[in-house]
């Protein structure tokens, strides 16, 4: 009797874990449409040097490594610089492009990897840095968020060698 009621607990406890994870794995290509839609309206976003559209897709703790290894953290402090961005020949317009995004079958994550370039002057600009990148989203209410990036510069030409990896 003692092993049908750990067997029941146990089922018991996989349903509440493992249920709902799977009504979300069900729905795995559409959440993760609405992640690459989610990235690709932020890029409009920073093409029309709109820092508040831009921040709208960050959590408020959101943490990013840029690609040179400056690290930032909260919406506010990345929001900033966004800000000091205007159109200019000289200003880069960073656009991400996503080659994957993975949700996780158990909770509200998915994991987004692709490739990012810096452009010069506008998003249709040369490109003059460009790498890797990935980037933590987390499900709140109706909405993808974005609550960690990491970006890795590779390649740089022109404008973009002027600058630094930090140390």
């Amino acid at each position: 009797m003692k092993n049908i009621a750990r067997i029941a607990l146990a089922a018991f406890a996989a349903a509440l874990i493992l249920g709902p994870g799977r009504a979300f794995a069900a729905d795995a290509p559409s959440e993760a449409a609405a992640i690459k839609a989610a990235r690709l309206q932020q890029n409009v976003a920073i093409a029309a040097f709109k820092a508040a559209e831009v921040a709208s897709f960050w959590t408020d703790d959101v943490t990013i490594c840029r690609g040179l290894g400056i690290q930032v953290a909260g919406k506010a402090a990345y929001r900033k610089l966004f800000e000091e961005d205007h159109p200019s020949p000289t200003t880069l317009v960073y656009q991400r492009l996503p080659d994957t995004i993975e949700l996780s079958p158990v909770w509200p994550l998915a994991f987004e990897s692709g490739v990012w370039a810096g452009h010069l002057g506008t998003a249709t600009g040369p490109v003059v840095i460009s790498g890797r990148y990935s980037a933590q989203w987390v499900k709140r209410g109706e909405r993808w968020l974005i609550r960690g990036e990491v970006y890795v510069a590779l390649a740089g030409a022109g404008a973009g060698l002027q600058f630094k990896a930090a140390p």
